[in-house]
């Protein structure tokens, strides 16, 4: 039986490297993409191939030219004989109040975390159609799909739509055998929060959260796999919260201030 073929954007760091490891041990040939760290990617891409016998390359992917990563991905797949699974993983952070907001910095959020996974959802929908042997599209979204935070205009709403986008992406792919669902982390232990790799979550304390701690990459990354998996086939249009608890304590919060716990 021939191993399925995944590709992880933002593989370089982080949630998506950790995504990357999870998928190749569980046997899945990876394409490794990043930004501008190759020499990250290219070293992951060795360990994966080291460690778990699979194929794994890196692919350059620029998130801010949608047109140019679908082609990035169509060249990447074909050379790879495939794709199976797509997780839509880059993105980019940003904070600024709604009456401070430029367009030019609006745009950027909304091209790189929402109208680029479009586009590659949608090109590798149509290779998954045409292979005929279904497939996964994974979102990372962000807890911030459901719940708003002060400065996050933009942020908030590129990973609102594209919770949308899996939903209805769900509905449409079903008959195909692809199933399409998100993942939504809540603050997460990675260089893109300012945690560098390695550093031990149980050592940052998160009073607010009701576990305590920010999550661990790998925490996030499990999900993924398993989303990925032939086990998760009937699961779609979903968006699962990964926060410790984060988005259940905003009543909690509001009691404390007026006395009542």
């Amino acid at each position: 039986m021939s191993r399925s073929i995944s590709l992880v954007t933002g593989a370089s760091s982080g949630i998506g490297t950790e995504t990357a490891r999870a998928l190749a041990a569980a046997g899945h040939d990876v394409l490794v993409g990043y930004g501008g760290n190759e020499k990250s990617a290219r070293d992951l891409a060795a360990e994966l191939a080291q460690t778990h016998g699979v194929r794994a390359e890196p692919v350059a992917f620029d998130l801010g030219d949608p047109e140019a990563a679908v082609a990035r991905l169509r060249s990447a797949a074909r050379d790879a004989g495939g794709l199976d699974v797509l997780v839509n993983n880059a993105g980019v952070n940003r904070r600024a109040h709604a009456v401070d907001e430029d367009l030019a910095s609006w745009s950027r959020v909304l091209t790189v975390n929402l109208t680029s996974p479009f586009a590659l959802a949608q090109a590798a929908a149509r290779l998954m159609v045409e292979q005929g042997r279904g497939g996964r599209i994974i979102n990372v979204t962000s807890v911030h799909e459901h719940i708003p935070i002060t400065g996050g205009s933009a942020y908030c709403v590129s990973k609102g739509g594209l919770g949308m986008l899996t939903r209805v992406m769900a509905v449409e792919l079903a008959p195909h055998g692809i199933t399409v669902n998100a993942v939504a982390p809540g603050e997460t232990a990675t260089p893109m929060n300012g945690v560098p790799p390695g550093h031990p979550v149980t050592a940052i304390a998160r009073p607010n959260i009701p576990v305590g701690r920010p999550g661990a990459p790998d925490e996030v990354a499990v999900l993924i796999r398993h989303l990925a998996s032939p086990e998760a086939r009937y699961t779609t249009g979903t968006s699962v919260v990964v926060d410790g608890g984060l988005s259940l304590v905003a009543a909690e919060a509001n009691a404390a201030h007026a006395g009542r716990l």
